[in-house]
């Protein structure tokens, strides 16, 4: 008798440990009788029936994967609508499926693509093949709902703290008057921004201001509170959201695209403040826009969130070989100090294609920084470091050869 078959595919933005997701899926199915297949660039590929054998790699090089950021079989933000909207794509994949005798679906992405493996454990009532499907979370970006936290969080949290700390070192030594603007990734939600404040051991080091897309952007509030830091600590460190908006709820970068860009483009709020900073008060402002960088840092993940982002592809093979579908395996937090955590069953219903901001209460009154309850969430994530193999002073990431099917 032939094995059960899944295939496991990689959707939306890499993170610096979606393939320790990749690895706890491998691993379990090995250990477990089952084979899986990856479909390559993710539900594009898989609906072009471009598959790989992950049987055809050997134990060692999957355990490669623990340490490489990206995604290894290639990722892509293709969507699947509902039956209604796109037949021809449900027809499209279950014959892909049935060519392979596979019945089981491991989909590792953020909301939107959680949103479509929910519509897809509908699989068997509209096409009358059988697909069980698990959801596996995985977004930087933190927002993902039913789950304390989403792998690839973490490390790009220690990431940004580990930038901002090394900076605001940097700025002292170039004495007063100092500027620096982080421009962080975050279109509706602040985590990535958030987690910038970890950096800072005492009031007076950087960061010294938060903008978030959840605090609408005051001109005058802000230039207020720039004014007070450099008066008080003789510098400015800021980290902004690439999503700020302005009182009326647009993006700050849309709506003075006159002024910076001179057209609609998201990703450039930094270069906006600084153009506000130089207009208003006559200063120069350094501003990185840190982008792939705090996603890619595999160098700097969290140990935690390695350990994390395997865990969830390991239950979710072990709960699709249970007979349970419709589901996401998600961070349940019991505890801050000590950190403590478990896997939770979480009905994809929860989950797609909804968003989980910055609550009030990690959020400080002035809406400039961040409460003593969000370091306290945000710190075990950062926690621990998961070393890459090096070669010639530089991380030896090794990509695998899938064998195609």
């Amino acid at each position: 008798m032939s094995k059960l078959r899944a295939v496991y595919l990689q959707s939306g933005g890499p993170t610096a440990v979606l393939n320790a997701s990749a690895q706890g899926a491998i691993e379990t199915a090995r250990r477990l009788g089952l084979s899986l297949y990856a479909a390559f660039d993710g539900l594009a590929g898989l609906l072009e029936g471009r598959l790989c054998d992950t049987d055809g790699v050997p134990d060692t090089a999957i355990a490669q994967l623990a340490f490489m950021p990206g995604g290894s079989f290639g990722v892509s933000r293709r969507m699947i609508g509902t039956f209604a909207e796109a037949p021809e794509d449900w027809l499209r994949l279950r014959e892909v499926l049935a060519r392979h005798d596979i019945h089981y679906l491991l989909v590792n992405g953020g909301n939107g693509s959680l949103g479509c493996a929910e519509r897809l454990a509908d699989f068997e009532k509209h096409t009358g093949y059988s697909l069980g499907v698990i959801g596996v979370p995985k977004t930087i970006d933190n927002d993902l709902m039913g789950t304390d936290n989403s792998p690839g969080y973490g490390s790009s949290a220690k990431f940004l703290a580990s930038a901002m700390r090394e900076v605001g070192l940097d700025m002292t030594s170039m004495g007063w008057g100092r500027v620096f603007i982080m421009e962080t990734m975050g279109r509706h939600t602040g985590w990535l921004a958030a987690a910038c404040a970890a950096a800072a051991r005492s009031p007076h080091e950087a960061p010294h201001l938060l903008l978030l897309p959840e605090v609408p952007f005051d001109q005058t509030r802000f230039l207020a509170a720039l004014d007070q830091s450099l008066a008080k600590y003789g510098q400015c460190a800021i980290a902004v959201a690439e999503g700020i908006t302005g009182p009326d709820g647009r993006f700050v970068a849309e709506a003075k695209k006159s002024e910076t860009y001179g057209h609609e483009q998201l990703g450039g709020a930094g270069h906006w403040l600084a153009q506000l900073i130089l207009r208003e008060r006559g200063i120069s402002a350094h501003v990185a826009q840190v982008d792939y960088l705090q996603r890619a840092g595999g160098h700097l993940a969290s140990n935690t969130d390695v350990r994390q982002a395997y865990l969830m592809g390991e239950r979710a093979v072990e709960w699709l070989l249970a007979g349970k579908t419709r589901l996401m395996a998600g961070i349940r937090r019991i505890n801050d100090h000590p950190y403590c955590w478990d896997v939770a069953e979480v009905p994809l219903s929860e989950v797609g294609d909804k968003e989980k901001r910055l609550p009030p209460e990690f959020i400080a009154a002035d809406g400039f920084s961040v409460t003593q309850a969000f370091l306290d969430y945000v710190k075990p994530l950062m926690e621990g470091e998961r070393i890459p193999p090096f070669k010639d002073g530089l991380p030896d990431y090794r990509p695998i050869v899938w064998p195609k099917v």
